[in-house]
């Protein structure tokens, strides 16, 4: 099938133009961002249907790169990528958990956790990062002037960055905030051989930095200013969609930090309906935190205006930023899809991730937001009990150890509501059954 994609400027009054392989995030003529762009036409000569079955009988396939959640819908994404140059760890893909017991106690009927944190480097950020070093490997293999792929991050961009230029062969350069990001994320970019800079700033500080370094052609820029960082995210809400045997769910709600991962959602599911394989769309949910809350601030003013903040620090540290890149793109997209905005408090977000937990989850922190959100928006009847709700998890709650364990040891700076203490004792059989039976009398 021929086809081909494109970078375009997402000013409306502009609309510039330029070739994938060029080293550009912003549009020269007017500096608003870019997105990729795709030929409808050529895409649309393969019907739906045939668009279906081409997805299905590619999903989890030893079919080199087709078994990928990503590089299955390769024509939706790259279309003109040499099968050679894709560098992939058969990310995506990723579970749906029936949230059925979690459900009941908040008092939603049928609500999903989309599990993105299922995959190689442990968060949704592989999605993304599989088509940019690809293009990356392509570019160089043409002759492009790349020495070296850079990012700034709040700890899981930096990890999934680093993995895949290991594999890739390609220099990775991170630029982390100083005790800011958790043990394991720091050490995912270490362990894969990336140049690690720990700057003493915050996001915000790191990406100004990363944003002048990369103004040097021989470093690409890999935070998802770089629309390419979109191309591959977008497959979660194609995914979601297929693994409901093509049904589209009332709700989707999903944490937002610099937001680039909220358009990704949108995207995909528009460029499903423009093709024919749904006839409706969800609402979409951003839920940030309170400490980091730049969104939701300019949401209650119906997105007048826009005033970026000093993010506070939060729990929810990987959305900890206050002057998020993506936002105008993220602000078309919840005006496409009749979005809500929502904030959780440091008490609301962990609680509703121990909540979770108890329920058979292991959540991150930022899926705690998530959850805290959708609390929230049922209390207040926004969202209706007998909707289909799919929360998206984001990353893996290994990656965030320090922050369970503080909640059970009751060491936060609020109470632990669900904190469940080990019981330590001597090594006796009566001690043990005293305790067992103290707590079976009570429920476990």
């Amino acid at each position: 099938m021929s086809n081909r994609a494109w970078f375009q400027c997402i000013n409306e009054q502009c609309r510039a133009t330029y070739r994938l392989n060029d080293i550009i995030y912003r549009c020269r003529t007017c500096q608003s961002l870019l997105e990729v762009k795709h030929d409808m036409t050529a895409l649309a000569r393969r019907d739906a249907a045939a668009w279906m079955k081409l997805f299905e009988d590619r999903y989890k396939s030893n079919a080199w790169p087709y078994g990928s959640g990503v590089w299955g819908k390769k024509e939706w994404i790259l279309p003109d990528i040499k099968d050679d140059n894709i560098v992939s760890m058969y990310e995506g893909s990723t579970n749906l958990f029936w949230a059925e017991r979690f459900g009941k106690l908040i008092g939603v009927d049928d609500l999903w956790v989309k599990l993105c944190g299922n995959t190689h480097s442990g968060s949704f950020k592989d999605l993304g990062m599989t088509v940019l070093v690809s293009q990356v490997k392509q570019m160089i293999s043409e002759g492009a002037p790349i020495k070296a792929v850079a990012c700034a991050s709040t700890g899981d961009t930096s990890a999934a960055l680093a993995v895949y230029c290991a594999g890739a062969g390609i220099p990775a350069i991170v630029l982390l905030p100083k005790g800011k990001i958790s043990i394991a994320q720091l050490v995912q970019p270490i362990a894969n051989g990336a140049l690690v800079l720990s700057l003493d700033t915050d996001f915000d500080g790191c990406m100004k930095v990363v944003r002048e370094i990369t103004k040097d052609e021989t470093i690409y820029l890999a935070n998802s200013m770089n629309s390419l960082r979109i191309e591959g995210q977008k497959t979660v809400g194609i995914e979601i969609v297929q693994q409901f045997d093509w049904e589209v769910p009332d709700v989707i709600v999903i944490p937002g930090g610099n937001l680039g991962n909220v358009s990704a959602l949108g995207s995909g599911l528009l460029m499903m309906k423009e093709l024919g394989l749904i006839a409706k769309l969800p609402r979409i949910v951003v839920a940030q935190a309170e400490r980091a809350n730049p969104l939701y601030r300019s949401y209650v003013k119906n997105f007048k205006d826009f005033e970026p903040v000093k993010a506070q620090k939060t729990l929810a540290s990987a959305i900890q930023i206050g002057d998020p890149v993506s936002y105008e793109k993220a602000v078309r997209t919840l005006r496409q899809f009749d979005g809500i905005v929502e904030q959780a408090t440091e008490q609301e977000l962990a609680d509703a991730s121990a909540l979770g937990d108890k329920t058979g989850m292991f959540n991150c922190p930022h899926t705690g937001v998530a959850l805290a959100a959708l609390i929230k928006l049922l209390k207040a009847g926004k969202i209706d009990k007998s909707e289909r709700v799919i929360v998206v998890s984001t990353a893996h709650g290994l990656k965030f150890a320090d922050f369970k364990v503080k909640y059970h040891e009751g060491t936060m700076d609020f109470p632990s509501q669900y904190a469940n203490k080990p019981i330590e004792l001597p090594a006796s059989v009566a001690a043990v059954k005293d305790a067992l039976a103290q707590a079976l009398e009570k429920g476990i």
